[in-house]
């Protein structure tokens, strides 16, 4: 106790400190614990100033959107500008663009997915984005998931940070190599998706009795990039260390709610890589920018359902993105 009052005016030590205590096989973490993890994500957090110009905090990139699929391409977008991005481009397919443009006119939507030049097409576009957000939408068409290992392989090369969901995992499970080792991306599986992924790459079933260990192996075998396992509580790993978000949410479970995660993580990725280590205090980018958008998306998904509750949908929670922001990391 004597020790942590002589360090108290050391801040970024002592975030530090309990960053690093915070990641363990614990099933949550206490209130101070989450608190000091909140202040790393405010440190990431671009101030807003008169000289900025367009695009200086996002330029978000989201693959996906199909003729089935136009929601959630959609969702993950206009999260990102939520949050912060000032810029959210949308790579679909031609028959998906008319209608998420209609949806609104601030996403820039590439109606080039089902061309054959796709990937050529997103590769050019490439140069002038912070991240990727790989799924939203992107349905299961071979000639779709082709062009999308394409636009994966692309990105890598270009260091880019990447998030995958949904579809793109149904990717991923099939072929773990296109992006194992890769540091900069994040996988977010909801409990299926990690299932399936899982016994992709460990040839083992999941235990059920270690979920904690099951998202750490996982993480380790795919090169240590990072695993967000959506759920009751969320389960965050590096293949290093696991950290719990635990904030309160909701028991609602409409479609749409891991668009959001996702589409903000996009933006919180750019932002925690683009800070460095002396904001993280010298923690994993990636996991300090998951926790950021898994606490997020479940302070949304708690505020909408204070007011609708059982009719809570996903266009409630992202209307929420603002005053949960500002609750969070700016308050």
């Amino acid at each position: 106790m004597i020790l942590f009052r002589k360090l108290k005016s050391l801040t970024g030590l002592i975030n530090s400190i309990v960053f690093e205590q915070s990641f363990s096989l614990y099933p949550a973490h206490s209130a101070k614990e989450m608190e000091n993890l909140l202040h790393l994500v405010r440190n990431i957090v671009p101030p807003l100033t008169p000289e900025k110009y367009k695009g200086q905090d996002g330029k978000i990139g989201v693959i996906g959107g199909c003729q089935e699929y136009t929601g959630a391409p959609y969702f993950a977008a206009i999260a990102a500008l939520k949050v912060g991005a000032d810029l959210a481009h949308v790579f679909c397919t031609k028959d998906a663009a008319p209608v998420i443009k209609s949806y609104s006119p601030e996403l820039i939507v590439h109606p080039v997915l089902d061309h054959p030049s796709a990937v050529e097409e997103v590769e050019n576009w490439l140069p002038r984005l912070h991240s990727l957000v790989v799924g939203p939408g992107l349905g299961r068409e071979d000639a779709i998931l082709k062009h999308a290992k394409g636009i994966l392989e692309k990105a890598i090369m270009k260091g880019i940070p990447i998030v995958i969901d949904a579809d793109g995992l149904w990717l991923i499970a099939q072929q773990p190599f296109i992006i194992q080792g890769y540091r900069k991306a994040i996988l977010t599986p909801n409990m299926v998706e990690f299932n399936r992924l899982y016994e992709a790459v460990i040839q083992n079933p999941v235990d059920s009795s270690d979920h904690h260990g099951c998202v750490l192996r996982l993480s380790q075998a795919m090169g240590n990039l990072t695993v967000v396992q959506k759920g009751e509580q969320d389960l965050i790993s590096d293949g290093e260390k696991v950290l719990v978000c635990s904030h309160e949410g909701s028991r609602r479970r409409c479609g749409g709610q891991g668009d959001l995660l996702s589409g903000s993580l996009g933006v919180f990725a750019h932002w925690a890589f683009l800070a460095g280590p002396e904001k993280t205090n010298s923690a994993s980018p990636s996991l300090v920018a998951a926790f950021g958008a898994c606490s997020l998306t479940r302070q949304c998904n708690n505020q909408a359902f204070q007011k609708y509750g059982r009719s809570t949908t996903t266009t409630d929670m992202i209307s929420e993105i603002g005053t949960a922001f500002t609750k969070l990391f700016e308050s």
